[in-house]
């Protein structure tokens, strides 16, 4: 009784339980990736990156169709996020579980985690296996 009570206490202290860790493809000199993933590790998640040239196999894989691209690949839980996605996004989308493919940033956004430039307005796209898009969210910049 005890170990489950300081058991369940403890994961209430911790917060919650985020899904699966996350797995992010990226190049090896591409600074404003890792910023991402710090962003992404501030904000709770386990995240594995893996360094690699070859970003456009990645990206094929993934099921991206051409225009919802940026610099790294991410995966988690079923999920692909492509680009400087916000944390709050993915953990929006892991508590949902709607059915798409992923979210993605098209190209790279001044104002998105990562770049943190003020100023540049962006949208977060959730898109499916057929490249169908719909805004997920929307930043002022």
């Amino acid at each position: 009784m005890n170990k489950w009570y300081f058991g369940l206490a403890g994961a209430l202290l911790a917060g919650p339980l985020l899904a699966a860790p996350m797995t992010v493809y990226k190049s090896e000199s591409c600074g404003c990736c890792q910023d991402w993933i710090e962003h992404m590790q501030a904000s709770g998640f386990e995240v594995t990156a893996v360094n690699t040239e070859n970003m456009g196999a990645i990206k094929a894989r993934a099921g991206l169709k051409p225009g919802l691209a940026s610099c790294h690949t991410a995966h988690i839980d079923g999920y692909v996020i492509e680009g400087h996605v916000p944390a709050a996004d993915v953990k929006r989308l892991l508590e949902q579980k709607p059915e798409v493919q992923g979210l993605t940033i098209p190209g790279m956004p001044a104002s998105a985690p990562g770049m943190d430039i003020p100023g540049t307005p962006y949208e977060v796209l959730s898109f499916d296996k057929e490249g169908n898009t719909a805004v997920f969210s929307r930043y002022p910049g």
